[in-house]
This record gives C-alpha cells, sequence and structure tokens, in this order.
C-alpha cells in the first residue's frame, strides 16, 4: 500500500486540549449578580407575604426606600464621608507601617527575636476591648477611632508580611547571592515580588477588620459615621434604617475586594 493511500484511510487527528491551565479560574461575571438577585427576590418575596416579621427583617423594597431619604436629606455623604476618612487614614497608616515592621522582622534576626513575641502577644486581643483605653489615650474625637483601626490593622499586616517573606523560595535567594547581587536588589526584586500573594492576602483580612473596628468606634460618641447611623436606628428601632445602614457597609466590603482584585491582577501578572 502506498504512502498516498495510507495518509487518505488514516484517521483525522484530534486537537488535544490544553492542560496546563494551573488550576487557574475562569471569569464568570454573570454568577454573582445572579446569586444576588435570587437572595434578594426571595427575601422580598418572604417579607411581602408575611412569612418573615417586617419587624424582625423588614422588605429590601423598604430598606432601598430609607436609604433613598438619606439620600434625599444628604445625610448619606455626611455619613460616608466621616466613615471613609477614618478607614482611608487608619487602615493606610496601619498598612504602611505593618508592612515596614513586617519586612524588618522577616529580614533581621534581631528584630524577629524581639519583635516577633510580642506580635504574637498582642495579635489576640480582641482590639475593640482596647477601645477605651484609646479614647482615654487620644480623646473621644477622632484620634481614637483612628487609632484603633490602625491598631486593628496593623498586627494582621505584620504576620501576612513575614510569613509572605518566610515562604519566598530560598533557592531564588541563593541564586541571587551566587551571582553578586546586592542585597537591597534581592528584597526589591525576588523577596518583595514573592511575598506579595500573601501580603495581598493580608490586606483582605485587615480590611475587614477595620471595616468592624469602624462601626464600633463610630458607635461611641460619633456625630456622623456609618456606625453612629446603626447605632441610632438601631435605638429607634427603626429595622429599615438599620438594614440600609448595613447594606452600606456590604458596599463598602464589595468596593474594597474589587480594588483589592484589581491591585492583584497588576501586581502579580508574573504568574500567569
Amino acid at each position: 500500500m502506498s504512502d498516498a493511500t495510507i495518509a487518505l484511510t488514516a484517521p483525522a487527528e484530534k486537537p488535544v486540549r490544553f492542560r496546563g491551565g494551573g488550576f487557574r479560574t475562569r471569569p464568570l461575571g454573570i454568577i454573582s449578580p445572579i446569586v444576588f438577585i435570587v437572595v434578594i427576590g426571595f427575601w422580598e418575596l418572604g417579607s411581602q407575604s408575611g412569612l418573615i416579621g417586617k419587624l424582625i427583617l423588614p422588605a429590601p423594597s423598604e430598606a432601598l426606600q430609607a436609604l433613598l431619604e438619606l439620600i434625599e436629606t444628604g445625610n448619606l455623604w455626611k455619613h460616608l464621608g466621616a466613615s471613609l476618612q477614618r478607614l482611608i487614614v487608619g487602615w493606610t497608616a496601619g498598612t504602611i507601617l505593618g508592612i515596614g515592621v513586617g519586612l524588618a522582622i522577616a529580614l533581621f534576626s534581631y528584630v524577629r527575636a524581639g519583635a516577633q513575641p510580642l506580635v504574637s502577644a498582642i495579635f489576640p486581643i480582641p482590639k475593640i476591648a482596647l477601645l477605651p483605653l484609646f479614647i482615654i489615650w487620644f480623646g473621644i474625637g477622632e484620634g481614637s477611632k483612628i487609632a484603633t483601626i490602625l491598631f486593628g490593622t496593623f498586627f494582621p499586616t505584620v504576620i501576612a508580611t513575614y510569613g509572605g517573606v518566610d515562604n519566598v523560595d530560598r533557592t531564588l535567594i541563593r541564586m541571587a547571592q551566587s551571582f553578586g547581587v546586592s542585597w537591597w536588589s534581592i528584597v526589591r526584586k525576588i523577596i518583595i515580588p514573592g511575598a506579595m500573594p500573601a501580603i495581598l492576602s493580608g490586606f483582605r483580612i485587615s480590611i475587614a477588620i477595620a471595616i468592624v473596628l469602624l462601626v464600633a468606634a463610630e458607635m461611641i460618641g460619633a456625630e456622623f459615621g456609618v456606625g453612629a447611623y446603626i447605632l441610632l436606628a438601631g435605638s429607634l428601632v427603626a429595622t429599615d434604617q438599620l438594614i440600609a445602614g448595613v447594606a452600606i457597609l456590604s458596599v463598602f466590603g464589595l468596593t474594597v475586594a474589587w480594588l483589592i482584585g484589581k491591585a492583584e491582577s497588576y501586581l502579580l501578572r508574573w504568574r500567569t
């Protein structure tokens, strides 16, 4: 049988599906809105049918109406502005300090020996329990609220940073040292990029803690802020306003998660 006959009778080759995706997730943006719509739809249906008591859990439409009234009166921007200012200042300061101390613990033996046990001892303490102490130190104004957020953000950032540095592949560091690369270049080009996934994961944890502490701090002696608004709504048993305040916090969380996701896509693009 000739080669031409063999070529004609041979079965067509099937393309082999690429199997080296590295467990990368596919973007399925349509799923999240569907889940939210379904949950809110069942919630609204349960409230309108009487299965869910309106005093216990008001309908989403009632919470939306309370939110619209908050916008119309202009108080929304006062509460949002006060909360965002406290959150941004406290979280940013705590994050910068946490990264600096975390890198120092990871890179210098004397700092690790002195600071790591101290961080491990203080980190489990509920930061809300220290709020009265911060009020004594910094007063009832903005200082105590920002200090509470800073303190709560600092420790998870420290742990995420030095944990991420400790997990950097030491083979890469030894290889760079063998080629005579300077200490600073190794830190800047190998250690910090290698620790960045852990640091960004720490951001997600620290911002969630910061939002919790923000609400707790604003419930004590704050005229404006989402926490103060929620406290007032709870005191008046205005559950629709209370749910509206909780919805604002949820938007906070979603926005921050989206921003951190964008930062991960940019800073960790070398992993793709």
